[in-house]
């Protein structure tokens, strides 16, 4: 399946290095592959395979391959000094793609600067729109599908739903075990994993660190370092408050989602809106790696509890108030209210079963298949 990133990284990589990281299984290792079919010599290198490891420590790798790709090196001590070292005795038509499961920026940080040295993307799951372009059917249908199985490649490419569970249950149980122990200790991992699960059950309510500490019987310092953890191996992603005062947003509980749907534990409301979470994300990211535009993604919730599920912002500037519905086409009140707040955003009511779109000033009913397909990825 080729993905929306093939040719933006195809281009890039003719300039700079280019660092895309994501989720585990999200389809880096594919993509890379697909990239090197075309470049024979290509080399890919993966620091957990250990005679890979060798050439890396050596860099005894071709002089002469056209593309080196090189998988999980973040786990190599010291790794920024020796990328950068990598990168400035590239000879002249060598390209270089470094992939990796853990958001490359806060893995092991410290160290000599990469500035200016490459591009970075993240992969995200499958979207309504990537779905559509590439293995076709309606927005519905796409939409659907990925809220039963999520969007990583195999469970939701997979034609027996029972592969797709198989796949999620050792997945989740491989996240823990293998890559959250790079991170922590290993006597924290059954905490980690009790964490793992109760976020399971919290998805889009704002995230309460004390309370769960006290069930947990740890500091919410702890849970804190645990959250990073989680965020920074792509497992989960935080949304906080809309704020122009930064500062002041971040101080507020944020809401927790999962990239993968399917790990979502609650009714169809609550995978449907962790799913519209996921899209409108990668939608995000997107504007901000192929664009370098500063897009972001919050929520808005006031001390009397009205709260409008998501808003999409461009620098200071709110540009869509979003509420996500299963089949609600009354107008939301706090998504009313807010709009009427801020006249230059679209207040968008995402219905996930309509029969007939609206205008309903200053609120506008969508189809939310339909609409989601029209992201910019």
């Amino acid at each position: 399946m080729k993905r929306y990133l093939d040719d933006l990284i195809a281009a890039d990589l003719k300039k700079k290095a280019v660092v895309l990281t994501g989720p585990r299984q999200v389809g880096k290792t594919t993509m890379s592959r697909a990239l090197m079919a075309g470049l024979p010599s290509a080399q890919y290198l993966n620091w957990d395979v250990p005679s890979d490891r060798s050439v890396l420590t050596r860099q005894s790798w071709s002089p002469r391959a056209p593309l080196l790709v090189l998988d999980e090196i973040h786990k190599m001590a010291n790794w920024k000094t020796w990328l950068k070292g990598v990168i400035d005795g590239l000879p002249a038509g060598q390209a270089i793609l470094v992939t990796g499961s853990a958001r490359m920026e806060t893995f092991r940080q410290g160290g000599e600067s990469l500035a200016g040295r490459y591009v970075a993307f993240r992969l995200h799951p499958v979207s309504v729109r990537e779905w559509c372009e590439q293995v076709g059917g309606s927005p519905g249908d796409a939409l659907e599908r990925l809220i039963e199985r999520g969007g990583f490649p195999e469970p939701c490419l997979a034609d027996d739903p029972v592969q797709a569970d198989r796949w999620r249950r050792q997945y989740f149980t491989d996240l823990i075990r293998e890559d959250v122990v790079e991170f922590s200790r290993i006597h924290e991992i059954n905490t980690m994993r009790l964490f793992a699960e109760m976020l399971r059950d919290r998805v889009g309510s704002p995230l309460s660190l004390a309370s769960i500490a006290r069930d947990l019987a740890v500091s919410p310092v702890t849970l804190a370092r645990y959250l990073d953890i989680l965020q920074a191996l792509y497992i989960v992603f935080t949304v906080h408050p809309w704020h122009r005062n930064i500062g002041r947003a971040i101080l507020k509980a944020p809401k927790v989602y999962f990239f993968d749907t399917g790990l979502v534990r609650g009714d169809d409301g609550v995978r449907f809106e962790n799913t519209v979470a996921a899209m409108l994300l990668k939608h995000v990211h997107h504007r901000q790696d192929a664009f370098g535009e500063p897009a972001g993604l919050h929520y808005i919730r006031t001390k009397d509890d009205a709260e409008v599920d998501f808003v999409l912002n461009d620098g200071e500037h709110l540009t869509h108030l979003i509420e996500c519905k299963e089949a609600d086409t009354r107008p939301h009140r706090a998504l009313t209210r807010f709009a009427s707040m801020h006249p230059d955003a679209e207040a968008m009511q995402l219905v996930r079963t309509l029969r007939q779109e609206e205008a309903r000033p200053p609120v506008a009913i969508a189809d939310a298949a339909r609409w989601l397909g029209k992201l910019s990825a």
